[in-house]
């Protein structure tokens, strides 16, 4: 078994049924076997419990007590540490192949209640209006404040058809809004494209998912014969793209990089979790697959002229394609400062249909850069004006989590340096248009800039 496939996902966090993001592997860490046991912490331990047993007010089983002492130990750690029982093990698995259950929005917790990172696209919650930004405060007639996040989540997934009403605080709402969503069975469209107008190409990837590599290459494929020549220009789109398969984001960074050119590296405590990524088929073939599809793509897509937009929303597998890509100097970052989701997380299977999701190695882009609590600077920063500043101040980012992995590389920045970049050029926009669009449209007046730009290029190109 090579190493990729010992380790498989990298990602965002706990979705609302759910989109999360991972290295899977089947052996615990040989060094935590060999360490002597911290005798006088086992012995409070089972003085607590015995405590518990005997005197709590109600009756407790030994199952619940092991079960919240395994949680807390994780949560303790980090924001994407955790316990996954048999039900989160399952939709963790489904959800990688695409499809998954529930109401589709990307979830954290902030000050006791549950903060909306990101609604996915064409989902439930999204056709519902839920926003960035958003506090749920009731779960139908069920306070928020002292669940946990796995309890949260788990209200909220359900059988599809079923509604759920959800109170949520919204900024500048003078009072909480009362929407109701009906779960669903999600469906995840991966690859998304289109010739915006002739020569010029959108491609969104929505997620990081097993078939992206696949899907992306025949969208590439595509979209080069819909044109009838080679194109001038294309805008890759990983807004609001919350991450997945790590083999995923080397493969859609392969179909743009030199092959063999590192897309990324991870460094642990063990040697499973050190490896160096490369633009090649062993590290983005999934399985026992031959058949590299990467080979099919138009040898012209390997020099297009290239814009990643990127946001807030964007993070860890989409901050892994924009970093490579920005070092190697084959695309223009345009957009808002990512997530900084540069963890990667081990899920190691208990048994039972049981597993642990565990920090194990933090990932850095082809010239060294941490993406931890820092994200991905955009070459240009451009906001979108329908959001009104609100992707860079209201938004949840990995620094905002309690308990975050520092930057190992970097002191962190606490005065959100992408609102005042100085050395990154802004383009402002009409802030007075505040509706949301909806990417890739003609209203899309990121989608808008990027096209001047690559227009640009290919003028002073010709010259």
């Amino acid at each position: 078994m090579r190493r990729l496939e010992k380790a498989g996902l990298i990602g965002l966090g706990l979705v609302a049924g759910i989109s999360l993001s991972l290295h899977f592997s089947a052996l615990a860490d040989k060094e935590t076997l060999v360490t002597p046991l911290p005798i006088e912490e086992l012995r409070a331990f089972t003085e607590v419990f015995g405590h518990i047993k005997s005197n709590y007010v109600d009756p407790v089983s030994d199952k619940k007590l092991f079960t919240e002492a395994i949680n807390g130990m994780l949560n303790g750690l980090d924001p994407h540490s955790s316990y996954l029982d048999a039900d989160a093990f399952k939709d963790l698995q489904v959800g990688t192949q695409g499809e998954f259950g529930g109401l589709g929005i990307e979830v954290g917790m902030e000050d006791g209640l549950v903060k909306v990172i990101s609604p996915i696209e064409d989902t439930p919650a999204y056709q519902a209006g839920i926003k960035s930004g958003d506090l749920i405060l009731k779960l139908d007639d069920s306070l928020v404040k002292g669940m946990t996040l796995n309890d949260a989540v788990k209200r909220m997934r359900g059988k599809p058809g079923s509604k759920i009403v959800l109170t949520i605080l919204r900024k500048n709402e003078n009072k909480p809004l009362t929407i109701t969503v009906v779960r669903a069975v999600i469906k995840v469209q991966s690859v998304k494209s289109k010739l915006i107008e002739p020569g010029y190409a959108f491609v969104r990837v929505t997620q990081f998912q097993e078939h992206t590599g696949e899907n992306l290459a025949a969208a590439l494929e595509k979209l080069v014969k819909d044109n009838k020549a080679d194109l001038k220009g294309m805008v890759l789109d990983l807004r609001n793209d919350p991450g997945g398969l790590l083999d995923g984001a080397v493969a859609v960074s392969a179909a743009f990089l030199a092959k063999d050119a590192l897309v990324v590296y991870t460094e642990g405590r063990t040697e499973d979790t050190k490896m160096r990524l490369t633009a090649t088929p062993e590290y983005y073939l999934r399985g026992n697959s031959k058949n590299d599809y990467i080979q099919n793509i138009p040898a012209s897509i390997k020099s297009v002229p290239l814009v990643v937009l990127v946001n807030g929303g964007s993070a860890s597998a989409s901050e892994i394609v924009a970093g490579a890509l920005q070092d190697h100097k084959r695309a223009v970052i345009m957009g808002t400062q990512t997530f900084g989701k540069g963890s990667v997380q081990t899920v190691l299977p208990l048994g039972n249909n049981t597993a642990i999701k565990l920090t194990t190695a933090r990932y850095y882009t082809p010239g060294g850069r941490s993406i931890q609590a820092k994200g991905i600077v955009p070459d240009i920063l451009v906001e979108d004006p329908s959001t009104a500043g609100a992707d860079n101040t209201f938004r949840l980012r990995e620094a905002d989590l309690e308990k975050h992995l520092i930057n190992d590389k970097q002191p962190e920045d606490k005065s959100n340096s992408v609102t005042k970049p100085e050395a990154t050029p802004k383009i402002n926009g009409d802030n007075d248009k505040l509706t949301p669009v909806e990417f890739g449209t003609k209203n899309d007046y990121q989608l808008n800039q990027a096209l001047n730009l690559l227009k640009g290029m290919q003028i002073l190109h010709g010259k």
